[in-house]
């Protein structure tokens, strides 16, 4: 025989479900900056490539310059990936509606690049490489080259992320359920039916 339910019970609220209720603004600024974070380290390089002409070695972006073994290491690309990865799944219950439709969008682009730098870090880790290559290359990267693509792929993932992040501050009145957090704009609030 089962035991009886209370039937006043409040419903127990983990980690996960308060990171996409009354911390979910919180998390996402957090997230955010994450993804600022990695952009600064992509531009940064591009700029070094591009406009000032360093050789790639020494154009190693904003944490390289400081300290060149971490932007050497596949560690700190994968990180982020793995950072990003995690932001995405951690952050999805949150979103609702067309909103959730886009960031989906942006998680699945980001499991892709994720196990892109997953193939990098075990080439690098074992000190074999793809395709007899001399060093760590991605499967896309057989095509294009490591900084463009990178570039690419961020901007893959950031578009669509940015999209939800929107669509989830201004919900359509009409359609899903309104998000059960309080990341909507005063304005976008106001016109949500009752």
């Amino acid at each position: 025989m089962s035991a009886p339910t209370r039937p006043h019970a409040k419903p127990s609220t983990g980690l996960l479900d308060t990171l996409n209720t009354r911390h979910h603004k919180v998390a996402l600024t957090a997230f955010g900056l994450l993804v600022v974070a990695h952009w600064a380290e992509h531009l940064a390089q591009a700029v070094q490539i591009y406009i000032y002409h360093w050789p790639l070695p020494e154009a190693r972006g904003v944490l390289g310059i400081p300290f060149p073994w971490l932007v050497k290491s596949e560690w700190m690309h994968y990180g982020y990936a793995l950072l990003m990865l995690a932001g995405f799944l951690l952050l999805r219950p949150g979103f609702t509606g067309r909103a959730r439709t886009w960031w989906d969008v942006a998680l699945g682009i980001q499991i892709w690049h994720h196990l892109e730098h997953l193939l990098l870090l075990v080439q690098a880790q074992s000190g074999t490489f793809l395709l007899d290559r001399t060093v760590p290359t991605s499967i896309v990267q057989l095509a294009f080259p490591r900084v463009e693509l990178h570039l690419f792929y961020n901007a893959l993932v950031t578009i669509p992320m940015l999209v939800a992040m929107a669509l989830h501050r201004r919900p359509h009145p009409e359609g899903a359920p309104a998000p059960r957090c309080d990341c909507a704009a005063p304005r976008a609030l106001a016109t949500q039916p009752a």
